[in-house]
């Protein structure tokens, strides 16, 4: 499916597919403009209340990172956000010229943080995109599965940052 476009384009074309199939809307020009706007960096930027506070109590512990596929502005969003400085890296594909699940977006954070890939863990929301990704270039990984899509899959996960300070 993924055929030289980005490896999380492959993802957004099966989630938009699927919802507008359960809506009963057939238009694939608006599947398209959806999935093109999912990955406009610009409009992500709602962060649920306690965000911060959590990502900060889980940095004085670990060095903490975003490996984003992006377009070259995630670290502006983050900071727009309000939770910019609670990174020590900020690796987004638009800057690296890779996207995951390619290896040396991966590589690229690890020497960011100053970490090896056997002592990270990388935790991320697709399947295809981030947990393959991640231990193919020898981390651990874990999905953040806020949703529940991946609860049959016998996989690490967690459902919220709470939940993964909590096990951290």
């Amino acid at each position: 499916m993924q055929s030289g476009r980005p490896g999380d384009h492959s993802f957004w074309f099966m989630f938009y597919f699927s919802l507008l199939e359960e809506l009963e809307i057939q238009d694939d020009n608006l599947r398209d403009q959806l999935v093109e706007a999912t990955r406009i960096s610009a409009n992500w930027c709602d962060i649920r209340p306690g965000t911060r506070e959590t990502l900060q109590r889980i940095g004085k512990r670990y060095r903490i990172g975003v490996i984003s596929n992006a377009d070259g502005r995630i670290a502006d969003v983050l900071s727009r956000c309000g939770i910019a400085d609670c990174f020590s890296a900020i690796v987004d594909s638009g800057v690296i010229g890779h996207e995951k699940p390619h290896p040396a977006i991966f590589e690229a954070a690890l020497r960011a943080t100053g970490t090896e890939a056997e002592q990270s863990l990388y935790v991320g929301d697709v399947y295809s995109v981030d947990y393959l990704g991640a231990t193919r270039a020898g981390m651990q990984a874990m999905l953040f599965d806020a949703c529940g899509a991946y609860r049959e899959m016998p996989l690490p996960r967690v459902e919220s940052l709470e939940e993964l300070e909590r096990m951290l």
